[in-house]
């Protein structure tokens, strides 16, 4: 079997002059979680919260979101990088920047920030830079993409517990981006609740093993 090398700048960051220039308007998406039944798109009811979640492929990640109970929505899209309002293909490009990410809508009332960082840590190999499993470039790295600084201390705690867990069962340590969200834009509709829409399609989800404390 031979496997073809992912080439150099897809696994680095590209420049202001490298990225490609996007567009003004957003490319079109769904309106409808397929399996919710809810908005993919506010304004959302009052009291929801939102973060974003980057664990590799977008198709696998939604899902393990949507299935947890308390949270109102899902859907899938682009963050991080330069490009503005980018297509699919322009993010596998490798000259965007943007990662392939989840916007999770939740009910505090219902589940906690702490918990949906239970299962994002658990959920994915958060140690392995630009790539997820197979999937290599820099749109499957790790990245938690907070809505206010409350938020990212939380995601920083957990991180700190999830690294000293990894530690003691040998594993890497964590290279997973952790920031204040950027512009989130939506990813086009054949991708949103993919797995849904195609049961038997790819999912790149893959743990360590190892469970967050407390």
């Amino acid at each position: 079997m031979f496997f073809q090398r992912t080439p150099e700048y897809k696994l680095r960051m590209p420049t202001a002059e490298e990225a490609l220039p996007g567009r003004e308007q957003p490319i079109a998406t769904s309106t409808t979680h397929t399996v919710l039944g809810t908005p993919i798109q506010p304004p959302f009811p009052e009291g929801l919260q939102q973060v974003i979640v980057g664990m590799g492929c977008f198709w696998g990640a939604e899902r393990r979101f949507w299935q947890v109970p308390g949270v109102y929505t899902t859907a899938v899209g682009y963050t991080g990088g330069l490009t503005a309002n980018p297509t699919y293909e322009e993010v596998c490009s490798g000259r965007t920047g943007h990662n392939e990410v989840v916007l999770v809508v939740f009910d505090p009332d219902q589940v906690s920030l702490e918990q949906l960082l239970k299962v994002f840590w658990e959920s994915h190999d958060p140690t392995q830079g630009m790539r997820q499993g197979n999937d290599t470039g820099t749109q499957y790295r790790s990245g938690l993409y907070l809505t206010d600084m409350a938020q990212r201390a939380k995601a920083e705690v957990s991180k700190a517990l999830f690294s000293n867990a990894l530690e003691d069962a040998g594993k890497g340590s964590i290279t997973t981006e952790i920031m204040l969200a950027p512009t989130f834009y939506y990813a086009e509709a054949y991708h949103q609740q993919y797995l849904d829409k195609n049961p038997g399609g790819y999912c790149g989800l893959g743990g360590t093993g190892v469970c967050l404390p407390g």
